[in-house]
């Protein structure tokens, strides 16, 4: 890290985040930004007294460069370390390529200290040059039988080999000439399996045994991380440190959590394991290779597993594991251990033993995880119908402890995100990431009043005395907190409005109705075009797009026709194109201007009624004496349907329609709850109202 200020640097007193903001602006010639201001001076007061600090900053706010002139100060003036995470790449890189490069080199002209930054990714996101180098053995699908000479193997083999290779040698060269060895740098981009070739994992690498230790990448971006004042991350290696592995982060001062409405599913992701009867063939394939005894064993648990995950009926998954089924995994995890231990006795420090030791502890490790059945896990099977056997999965129950006690408790914390405030409260998103005890709970200290700036508002935890203006004494961080609203320069109510059809049908397992689909070729063609469907499945998106195509001239772009950003490309290029979708839409597309003037949602995004996670977490608070369904399914749906309405206004000068085709949203008593989730929207469940305002649209967009 940089050496702290000496006495003869600038009187650092007299600057702050606000001072950078200012500055950052004058040398672009754009405009202060109240909310961006009240944001920094928030986080800049959240660092210096500690607690953890929920701000929800709406689209157009610039609320990346508001905490990271506070970061940054925080950085060269005291020598605080600073992680930042993001839930998506197309954040990450924005961070790295253009909003911390503009705030450092800010900093460092007001201050004369300039704080240095770096990314943090997993190991498995750089090239391993000994790999490449041939110092690991062939994988399931080799450096050079894709395409280029000889056979791949059975399992792995395919009509696209030929591609495959191409992708592999290409990835080769550009190892040769990539300063970084980053798979975010290179364009275009690789499949996984070819990734998977020139690449490793943390529990495959060979350390300080590699013989191209001084040349590694992932050392080199990890060293780098490690001695940087402003490290971005990303929510895995967040959820990762959640899990228990507090060494994956550098050691630091302050966390910054943006889209931090997708911490708990990244957690949880992160934490979530998985074991088929490929893992076991693939783990003892790795094993042969390095001459383990006893993999036999292994073997015939492989077959005995097969047998098992066979009789796993197609479609929902099974949340019940028959006796047969706990055995067989049972074999497995002592096959493996067997392995394991007769793999680790060989001395012979090659990394073809390294990659066999890795699959076999991964396997070992599930195969236990599963066969305790622990009390905080959820497990069940899933077969799709043309897969001959199912795959077990085990997740988390719960990731609140593991974040409040492992991520928020030691450290100030600052999570931000569009979506926070859920019903007009903070309380549902707080009780997520592990923010209160049960027996703390009040409502009526969560009502969100005006407070000193008059762009912000703001709630409380444990009444004021947990306001960050106080001189308290830290306290631990799931007692302590604060939660902040910051403005959008955005005038939803005159901008934008919501438009809920309360004379359709309440929705069905049948699909969409032909009200549904009249409906949506009415309001598109009165628009012109210009509409993101939003739809809660697959089935329904599909569906949608080829009823829709029948009845109207207007060319509708459907998920799956093309590469995502492919489509998204053409949708925002033409204004008189639609586009249809599933969930990858609902979150992260940003397009301004009249190519997107209309968002249609399908139904309230609710968790599938068969998602054991999910299910699980709402029969775990019904057995509380909770109310499961508000607590989980109302929650995920009040977050998804935020994000989904969220892609409507992305500038000062956007206009159109929010159309919700489920007309529970107006007449359930939850209703009230989603829709205090949403932008305030002028709102209509007139339907010609939307259809005229939808038409002055096309014919005048900026009325």
């Amino acid at each position: 890290m940089r050496a702290a200020p000496t006495d003869d640097e600038k009187n650092l007193n007299t600057i702050s985040a606000d001072d950078v903001l200012s500055a950052i602006v004058a040398k672009i010639g754009g405009q202060d930004r109240p909310g961006q201001k009240a944001m920094a001076r928030d986080v800049e007061l959240g660092i210096e007294r500690g607690g953890t600090l929920l701000i929800q900053a709406g689209t157009g706010t610039g609320k990346s460069l508001g905490y990271l002139a506070a970061a940054a100060m925080a950085a060269a003036t005291d020598s605080k370390r600073v992680v930042i995470s993001t839930a998506t790449l197309a954040l990450q890189r924005q961070l790295l390529t253009k909003d911390v490069p503009a705030v450092i080199s800010t900093v460092g002209e007001l201050t004369g200290i300039q704080p240095t930054a770096a990314p943090l990714k997993g190991w498995h996101n750089y090239v391993c040059r000994n790999k490449i180098a041939g110092g690991y053995p062939q994988d399931d699908v080799t450096l050079f039988d894709l395409g280029v000479g000889g056979t791949a193997e059975q399992d792995e083999a395919s009509s696209h080999t030929s591609d495959l290779g191409g992708e592999v040698l290409r990835l080769r060269q550009w190892a040769e000439e990539s300063d970084t060895g980053d798979r975010d740098d290179l364009t275009p981009s690789v499949s996984d399996r070819a990734w998977r070739q020139v690449s490793v994992t943390s529990a495959e690498c060979l350390g300080s045994r590699c013989p191209l230790l001084e040349e590694c990448f992932a050392k080199l971006a990890r060293d780098n991380a490690h001695e940087a004042d402003i490290v971005v991350t990303n929510h895995a290696l967040v959820g990762i440190a959640a899990a228990g592995n507090d060494a994956v982060l550098p050691v630091h001062d302050v966390l910054i959590v943006d889209e931090a409405h997708e911490l708990v599913s990244r957690v949880t992701s992160a934490a979530t394991q998985e074991l088929s009867v490929r893992s076991v063939t693939v783990a003892a394939r790795r094993a042969r290779r390095e001459g383990g005894s006893g993999l036999a064993a292994l073997d015939a648990a492989a077959t005995g597993l097969a047998e098992e995950l066979s009789q796993v009926p197609a479609g929902s998954p099974a949340t019940l594991l028959s006796d047969g089924l706990i055995a067989a995994v049972g074999a497995v995890r002592d096959a493996a251990r067997g392995a394991l231990t007769a793999v680790r006795a060989g001395d012979s420090g090659s990394a073809t033993r390294q990659v066999a030791i890795a699959a076999l502890t991964e396997l070992f490790e599930i195969a236990e995880r599963i066969t305790e059945q622990r009390g905080g896990d959820v497990l069940w099977a899933s077969r799709g119908y043309e897969e001959p056997t199912a795959t077990i999965y085990a997740a988390p129950l719960d990731v609140s402890d593991s974040i409040a006690h492992r991520v928020l408790q030691t450290r100030t914390v600052v999570l931000t995100s569009a979506t926070l405030v859920l019903g007009g409260k903070f309380e549902p998103f707080a009780r997520t990431i592990g923010l209160w005890e049960e027996q703390d709970q009040n409502l009526s200290q969560w009502a969100i009043q005006p407070l000193r700036d008059p762009v912000r508002r703001d709630t409380t935890s444990r009444g004021d005395d947990a306001n960050l203006d106080g001189n308290q004494d830290r306290i631990p961080a799931s007692t302590r907190w604060r939660g902040g609203q910051v403005d959008t320069p955005f005038d939803y109510a005159k901008q934008g409005i919501l438009y809920v059809a309360r004379d359709l049908p309440l929705p069905g397992r049948d699909g969409l109705t032909q009200d549904h689909v009249d409906l949506i070729r009415d309001m598109i063609e009165a628009s012109g075009g210009g509409a993101l469907g939003l739809f809660t499945s697959r089935r329904s998106a599909h569906e949608a797009a080829e009823r829709v195509r029948a009845i109207t001239d207007l060319p509708i772009l459907c998920q799956d026709d093309a590469h995502l950003p492919e489509l998204i490309a053409h949708f925002a290029a033409d204004p008189a194109a639609s586009l249809f979708g599933t969930l990858s839409l609902w979150q992260g597309v940003d397009v301004v201007g009249q190519s997107c003037r209309l968002v249609i949602i399908d139904k309230i995004p609710f968790p599938r009624p068969d998602d054991p996670v999910m299910s699980a977490r709402t029969d775990r608070v019904n057995r509380s004496g909770g109310n499961g369904f508000m607590t989980v399914a109302a929650t995920n749906a009040a977050l998804m349907l935020a994000q989904g309405a969220g892609r409507l206004i992305r500038s000062v000068d956007d206009r159109g329609v929010v159309a919700v085709l489920d007309p529970r949203l107006v007449t359930k008593r939850y209703g009230s709850f989603l829709l205090g989730s949403l932008p305030p929207f002028w709102r209509t469940e007139d339907r010609q109202i939307a259809l005229a305002a939808l038409g002055r649209l096309r014919s005048s967009p900026t009325d």
